[in-house]
């Protein structure tokens, strides 16, 4: 976690630290350094560089360079400011006047400065020699560039004092001080005879004794049965960070609470969603965030800790993760050693054996493994280290983020939070498919052919192994799920694979155990396939190939798909005017002619039953209920053209309709607050309506076969709530009987 809580451009902790524009960090000393200020007329203020105002001798250089007289260095200015002369230059020491390069007009001059954590830091430039202030010149134009992100940020009137301050990160950074130097004056050396003990200087693993400088060398040489001991540094402290202990107990109490910076007898008790900071009552009843979307300064503080608690999981996981690959790869390196030595052995046994003619062919081929042994190692080698450091970074950062989430500070946590949120959700996509993986394997594909003629023996080379059939795939049931009539597949190969693998192939049986047909051929390992039978269960497999031929099958998956139907209207497939709320479940239509809007599901056998909720009904309109292939005429009523099956209905009558046909009127209509239901029957192929519970006239359409889906047609009249997921219905009352 240190190295959180470091600055960017001085290396050391946080001193006073404030937060930039682009939600990085950096010291309040350190900001005055990098600031740059680019006047409008070459105006160069020296004196201000002294942030708490100059000292005794800097004031009386600074007087006599503003004396008139030859002395008087070229390009020096005096400053203006009473203030300023006097020490007591607080404004000014914060807008920084400095040059960049490219202001001071020294184009072909490029300092490179680089902070003690290798960030680059952009240098202090002199201002060029002769530029005064002339008389009248205009206002100056200060800016900030952050050290890690690069982003310029201009100052206002105020200066530094307008970045907000990070009160939590200066918390931490306190705490963690604290913590590091009770850590320092508890270990002690545990075989000292002096009082008090001398601090510990190393731990001995083995031992488990802490030693100082003299006891180790007289009780602990690092020779005889102590030269394979381990001697590592002390412990932390159970109270420091990171120690286990309740290092952060009390952080945040009795601290006073932070007040507004723009209105200092105020304390924040609102967030501004806007500006992305915390606000008094005052800002929003005087200040510029009156008309912003402002929510209370608790709920946001709880949701961004939830957040961030969240994406730490993710991080936390693949922690884990990677701790289990490095004892992996660690394991690894024996193996190739192994192996190594092994194959070193069984290529002398064989050169040997052929006499004198295998003696100058025996030198290659053993370098041709050393090689492939090295190769492999340093390999192995950069993963390991490379995973480390992803590793330490990620564990740093997740220490950090425990630490800020402990505290209870609610302004200053949302100050800090969103940026957070998105570097652990950066840092946890660090972690992409393949870098869990060995790049190489502990095997080497190589072996010798000893029995050729003696006149081949000046050929003799390693021959590399045939590529095999890929092995069987493993599926992976955590990823495996259903959703309505969806199924979704994920699978693996196994670990250490080392036959290559071009693609897989993905089969599903019919859902009756019937034959398995291809329904995915491909180089993904996740696949998901729809328009499958509601309540039905299917069974899965997979397998790969490769040039040499198809793999075994994988372990057989089975797949339930949902009893009853979850679905939504479709805005991707609706007509333009139709209007989408309520999650996609309430429609309505900005349109006086009728507009056709589909359901997300498609249907092709079974009994499914779902219900439309009228929510609003003015004027009478004509809505229409009922199924519809897919590439049915959107912007004319449903059950107009013969690719829909529909009942439209008034405040009286209904009607059946399909190719513009209409049949069946029926007495009985619907209101504001009526319920329509759809039952559709692919088993025994027919589509029958309801209204409030009762069925409407006779079974409306007979014989239809195919695929459906639920489809609806309204104009701006009326309003429709769709309800699915529901039983189909048992017993219905006695349907009307239709008038001739």
């Amino acid at each position: 976690m240190e190295e959180e809580l470091k600055c960017p451009v001085c290396g050391s902790l946080f001193r006073e630290p404030i937060i930039l524009p682009c939600s990085h960090n950096v010291c309040l000393p350190c900001a005055r350094t990098i600031a740059v200020q680019t006047p409008e007329s070459e105006q160069h203020l020296p004196a201000l560089l002294h942030p708490r105002g100059p000292t005794p001798a800097a004031a009386a250089a600074a007087a006599a360079a503003a004396a008139p007289g030859p002395g008087a260095a070229a390009g020096s200015t005096a400053c203006p400011d009473s203030e300023c002369a006097a020490g007591g230059g607080g404004d000014h020491a914060d807008k920084l006047s400095l040059h960049s390069e490219t202001d001071s007009g020294y184009g072909s001059y490029t300092p490179s400065l680089k902070s003690p954590n290798g960030v680059r830091v952009l240098p202090l430039v002199p201002a060029p020699p002769g530029a005064g202030v002339p008389r009248g010149a205009g206002p100056a134009s200060s800016s900030l560039t952050c050290p890690q992100c690069h982003r310029s940020a201009s100052l206002d009137q105020r200066g530094l004092r307008g970045f907000q301050r990070n009160r939590l990160l200066e918390a931490i950074v306190q705490r963690y001080q604290q913590g590091r130097a009770a850590a320092a004056a508890a270990a002690k050396c545990q075989l000292c005879d002096r009082s008090p003990p001398e601090p510990a200087a190393v731990l001995c693993e083995q031992c488990e004794v802490l030693y100082c400088a003299a006891c180790q060398l007289r009780c602990h040489p690092a020779r005889g049965p102590f030269a394979k001991h381990r001697l590592v540094p002390p412990p932390a402290h159970p109270g420091a960070p990171g120690g286990g202990g309740d290092g952060g107990k009390g952080a945040g109490g009795g601290r006073k609470l932070p007040t507004c910076a723009e209105h200092d007898l105020e304390n924040y008790s609102m967030y501004c969603v806007s500006c992305r900071s915390p606000v008094c009552y005052q800002c929003l009843e005087e200040g510029k965030h009156g008309k912003h979307d402002v929510k209370p300064l608790g709920a946001m503080w709880k949701q961004h800790k939830a957040q961030l608690s969240q994406a730490l999981n993710g991080v936390s996981d693949k922690a884990k993760e990677a701790k289990e690959f490095l004892v992996q790869l660690k394991n690894l390196l024996q193996q190739i050693q192994e192996n190594g030595l092994d194959y070193e052995a069984c290529l002398v046994a064989q050169c040997d054996a052929l006499v004198e003619a295998l003696t100058r062919q025996k030198a290659k081929l053993l370098t041709k493994v050393t090689k492939e042994r090295e190769h492999k190692l340093k390999v192995v080698w950069d993963q390991i280290n490379h995973c480390t450091l992803k590793l330490r970074q990620s564990t740093g950062l997740m220490e950090y983020c425990l630490e800020v989430i402990k505290e209870n500070d609610p302004s200053g946590f949302l100050q800090i939070s969103d940026a957070l949120i998105k570097r652990v959700q950066v840092s946890q996509e660090q972690w992409v498919k393949g870098a869990l993986e060995p790049k190489v394997s502990a095997e080497f594909d190589l072996t010798l052919d000893s029995e050729p003629l003696l006149q081949s023996i000046h050929q003799l080379d390693f021959i590399q192994m045939k590529c095999r059939v890929p092995p069987v795939p493993l599926l992976q049931l955590e990823k495996c799920c259903t959703r309505n009539n969806s199924v979704t597949l994920a699978w693996r190969m196994p670990p250490l694979t080392h036959n290559p693998v071009e693609g897989y192939i993905l089969e599903l049986d019919d859902g009756d155990g019937g034959q398995f047909r291809e329904v995915y051929v491909g180089k993904e390992t996740l696949c998901t396939i729809d328009g499958l039978h509601f309540n039905s269960t299917y069974n899965a497999r997979v397998k790969a190939f490769n040039s040499s031929g198809v793999g075994p099958y994988s372990k057989m998956v089975i797949l339930q798909t949902s009893d009853v139907a979850w679905f939504t209207f479709d805005p991707s497939s609706a007509h333009r005017d139709i209007v989408l709320s309520n999650d996609n479940q309430t429609a309505t239509c900005n349109s006086y002619d009728d507009r056709v809007v589909l359901g997300t599901a498609a249907f092709s056998k079974g009994v499914h039953y779902w219900e439309l909720h009228v929510d609003r009904y003015d004027n009478h309109p004509d809505p229409a209920f009922g199924i519809a292939r897919i590439n049915v005429v959107k912007d004319m009523m449903l059950g107009k053209d013969d690719k829909a099956w529909a009942m439209y209905v008034d405040n009286n009558r209904s009607w059946f309709m399909h190719c513009n046909s209409h049949t069946n009127r029926t007495e009985g209509g619907v209101s504001k607050g009526a319920t329509v239901g759809v039952l559709l029957d692919l088993n025994k192929h027919n589509l029958t309506f309801y209204i409030n519970g009762q069925q409407q006239g006779p079974p409306a359409f007979e014989n239809i076969e195919g695929v459906f889906m639920p489809a609806l047609s309204l104009n701006r009249n009326v309003q429709v709530t769709l309800h699915t997921g529901l039983e189909v219905p048992q017993c219905v009352k006695q349907p009307k009987l239709p008038n001739n």
